[in-house]
């Protein structure tokens, strides 16, 4: 599946822009996100729950912060921010096109630039931290950044182990011969690395294009592919109390018990890609995704639809304080209503 697809299920905006080597910015700098009246309605990618409140990231650098309403708050990048992840209520993360990775250590309130290089030419699709120190942002064409001061400083990684053995072979006859060649191509033999996910158990769960679900017991050093009988997309995972949901395109839903070791397709009333999960109190699943779709997934794994909203692509869903769902996509964020 190409990148140019995959851009279109995230319903992704791709924009260019020339920004300053500086990782700072303030209000009067020309680069700093301006304030837009229609930012919540606008292209929302993720919600994330911040203590009592959520954080949503979208689309020119847009972060909004909901505390019984939105507000958007000022970020130093325009490029379009995918995924926000919180380690606490107060140390966030957030990462976008052009390679960026942004920081906050209040809550999403105010954000700093860790890394933001245009010339990589691939966007981050998803961040986590395993503690305050050490994580991982991951992307397209199998882009791995780790760091282990906070995000002071990042570091790329490649994961070998996970190219197909005629790649491997490939790639090392190119390394003895043609040194420019070898790493042209070591930049887009990987597949898009689109989720991961730290399990209760502390491994790492990677999903991704072409099949790709792999789990890594050290902290994301190795990864090992599970046996997966699916060589489409992946797009999402999530954990329940005793299951592991894998989720992407076409309305592909994957279980496994903590194991990972069988993988069983779950039935679904719709073959729009699926996008994003979010786990109730009672164990049920809501699934969102493309021709906005929304599915409620029982426990016994028999599912039915919960509502479509014609026109749109619904990418994230997260409840807040007060027990109401929000979800967000390509017209940006609304509450699930019962």
């Amino acid at each position: 599946m190409s990148f140019r697809i995959l851009q279109c299920i995230f319903v992704f905006c791709l924009g260019g822009a020339f920004f300053p080597s500086t990782l700072s910015a303030t209000p009067s700098d020309p680069l700093f996100s301006q304030i837009q009246p229609l930012a919540a309605s606008s292209l929302i990618l993720d919600i994330a729950n911040v203590g009592k409140g959520l954080v949503a990231v979208g689309e020119r650098g847009h972060v909004l912060v909901y505390d019984g309403s939105w507000q958007q708050v000022a970020t130093p990048v325009s490029s379009q921010l995918t995924k926000v992840f919180f380690i606490n209520q107060k140390r966030g993360w957030a990462v976008g096109h052009d390679a960026t990775i942004l920081h906050t250590q209040n809550g999403g309130q105010t954000w700093q630039l860790q890394m933001h290089s245009p010339e990589i030419e691939k966007p981050f699709l998803d961040v986590v931290f395993l503690n305050e120190n050490n994580g991982i942002a991951i992307g397209a064409y199998g882009l791995f950044y780790r760091t282990s001061d906070g995000g002071t400083h990042w570091s790329d990684e490649f994961h070998e182990e996970l190219l197909a053995e005629e790649d491997v072979s490939y790639l090392a006859e190119l390394k003895d011969s043609d040194r420019s060649a070898y790493l042209s191509a070591r930049a887009s033999l990987l597949p898009h690395f689109n989720r991961i996910l730290t399990l209760t158990d502390g491994r790492l769960l990677l999903v991704g294009e072409l099949g790709l679900v792999a789990v890594s017991g050290d902290q994301g050093k190795t990864f090992t592919r599970t046996s997966f009988d699916y060589d489409g997309s992946m797009f999402n995972a999530i954990e329940t109390q005793d299951a592991v949901y894998v989720m992407g395109l076409r309305g592909h839903l994957f279980k496994a018990d903590v194991s990972l070791s069988q993988w069983t397709e779950i039935a679904l009333p719709v073959q729009s890609s699926i996008n994003g999960a979010m786990s109730a109190a009672d164990d049920t699943l809501y699934l969102v995704g493309n021709a906005g779709i929304v599915i409620k997934l029982n426990k016994d794994d028999t599912s039915s639809i919960v509502t479509r909203r014609q026109g749109e692509n619904l990418v994230s869903i997260a409840k807040d304080d007060q027990g109401d769902m929000w979800l967000s996509g390509s017209q940006g964020l609304f509450i699930l209503k019962p």
